[in-house]
């Protein structure tokens, strides 16, 4: 390798080492630009001043040339900000470091002072080779990360600062979706739990539902949110279309479940038709969420099973006809299948859940832990169609945008060519559609790489945390745009509560440190100390006869 010749500024370095101090360390070039290619480019640093820099009291400034940092260059009046991407040594004395970049935005130069100010995403003008390089300050990232005059929550600090807040752009965020990624561990649910609150706390009369399958939430929303669970979801059966019903009564599979689907829509139809308001539609079709009665259903079933002709015939009618009375019967599917639920209750259903008004409440934590395994994505699909199907049929009305947050949501939208359920394809659809009619989707998973392909992309906005899996690191790399590249390599090096945020959010890529979150504003999610507790001894007898009276009555 033949040695490269330096920037023009290399020959000063010994002159510009001795001459930084504090103050004037921005005013240093410490390299120059070698090579440009769009968004894309190289440029070359002097290994000997970033050395000196290092040294340098402000933290930003100190870590210029690192990969994930930034440097700025002069361009006319503007200052082009970019990220260092990658490094290299350049040449056989090791004196100059290649580092390939990727610019992010600009802003504009005070003429006295030099400082920039007004920074904005993207690129006028590009530099010509041989412009100089200058390390980015705390100053530069005060003003780049500034909050403008758009409605921001501050989520945590600028990593390395301890000062410069990180904010998130909320109608930039939640108009076009966000994903929170990160392993078991990450402090994953600790940090969706502050960005909540911090959206509550921008707008306590807002609209908000979460969807948490493992009972984590609860105690972190109790002061501020609605809780749901088993006991009080009260979610009526016939909120459920016709896709949602088959889930839930068809045991079959093949060309046997098209016989029972059939047959379970024409009684379900009639079914409804029995009803006040099912008589009032002039076109009434099996998907309206009209109420009617379990034993209609059932009833209407054994009728027509009485007009066939052969004794063979019947098999179908009787498995539609068990599977609804052992539903009926079995206590654990009471939140949803109870006689009780038979009133017209949509209006208040949908006003506890959404939040409309929420007296300072704003979010719901539907908490569906205690839901029989087998039905748990039905649940889910409901409610994620009620959000869907309120926002589609209410476009003519004051616009009331809403919020669904799915904590796990590679469950339900898992990877794979085709949706096979209908929670993964109302997902997919919010995903895609939503944001024209003001449903916005918060996706929480540790697995990225389980989601349905295409999901993670719709994301606006995503919040990446340590990732301990390759597969995983590749399918957020492929997600993220380009300018991201630099801050991506440092993923699994991230702390735990430390996190890279990308996309609309954010003025431009950043990495950021988590406030802390007090104590009772926490989820139930806490890693148990096992050298701890292995040391308590004593009661088990009780702890054994408490766990199985809950486990047998199926209750909490």
């Amino acid at each position: 390798m033949t040695d490269m010749p330096g920037p023009a500024a290399f020959a000063r370095s010994t002159e510009f080492s001795a001459a930084m101090t504090a103050p004037d360390a921005a005013l240093v070039p410490i390299g120059c630009v070698f090579a440009i290619a769009g968004a894309s480019s190289r440029v070359l640093l002097d290994r000997a001043l970033l050395e000196t820099l290092a040294l340098d009291p402000d933290p930003i400034a100190a870590a210029a040339g690192q990969v994930g940092s930034q440097i700025k260059m002069r361009v006319g009046t503007a200052w082009l900000v970019a990220n260092v991407r990658a490094l290299k040594l350049e040449d056989n004395s090791g004196t100059c470091i290649a580092a390939d970049i990727d610019f992010l935005g600009e802003g504009d130069e005070e003429r006295l002072t030099g400082k920039l100010y007004n920074f904005r995403r993207g690129v006028t003008r590009y530099p010509m080779p041989g412009c100089e390089v200058f390390p980015v300050t705390a100053a530069d990232l005060r003003q780049v990360y500034a909050a403008d005059d758009r409605a921001a929550i501050s989520v945590g600090t600028v990593y390395p600062t301890q000062d410069i807040p990180a904010s998130l752009y909320i109608d930039a965020m939640l108009g076009k979706h966000f994903a929170l990624v990160g392993s078991t561990g990450t402090g994953k649910s600790t940090s969706a739990a502050l960005i909540l609150h911090r959206i509550c706390a921008l707008a306590p009369q807002g609209h908000i539902v979460m969807i948490d399958p493992h009972g984590e939430y609860a105690a972190a929303f109790k002061d501020n949110g609605a809780i749901y669970d088993v006991n009080n979801l009260a979610m009526p059966y016939w909120l459920m279309n016709f896709e949602e019903h088959c889930e839930v009564f068809l045991t079959t599979s093949g060309s046997d479940r098209q016989v029972d689907a059939d047959i379970l829509a024409k009684c379900l139809l009639m079914a409804k038709q029995k009803n006040r308001i099912g008589q009032e539609i002039a076109k009434l079709t099996v998907d309206a969420p009209i109420p009617y009665l379990l034993s209609d259903l059932t009833n209407l079933i054994g009728l027509e099973m009485g007009k066939m002709d052969r004794a063979g015939d019947t098999a179908p009618y009787l498995r539609l006809k068990s599977k609804i009375d052992e539903i009926r019967a079995d206590p654990r599917y009471g939140f949803m299948f109870s006689g009780m639920l038979v009133a017209d209750t949509m209006a208040n259903f949908l006003a506890r859940i959404f939040r409309m008004p929420g007296d300072g409440k704003p979010i719901s934590i539907v908490d569906v832990s205690g839901v029989p395994s087998d039905i748990t994505s039905v649940v889910v699909a409901v409610l994620s169609r009620m959000t869907f199907d309120f926002a589609i049929w209410s476009r003519n009305e004051p616009q009331r945008p809403i919020l669904l947050v799915c904590e796990e949501a590679h469950r339900y939208i898992p990877a794979g060519n085709d949706q096979t359920n209908s929670v993964g394809r109302i997902l997919a659809r919010i995903a895609k559609e939503g944001r024209k009619y003001g449903v916005s989707l918060g996706l929480i998973t540790q697995r990225p790489s389980d989601l349905a392909e295409g999901v993670l992309s719709q994301c606006g906005t995503i919040i990446a945390m340590r990732l301990n899996n390759e597969r995983d690191q590749a399918f957020v790399r492929a997600a993220m745009p380009e300018g991201a590249r630099g801050f991506l390599d440092s993923i699994p090096a991230l702390r735990n509560r430390e996190c890279i945020i990308c996309g609309e959010g954010v003025a431009i890529p950043i990495r950021v440190s988590f406030d802390g979150l007090e104590e009772h504003r926490r989820p139930a999610s806490s890693d148990p100390l096992f050298s701890q507790l292995w040391r308590n001894v004593g009661g088990e007898d009780q702890i054994i006869a408490r766990t199985i009276q809950r486990w047998r009555a199926q209750g909490k």
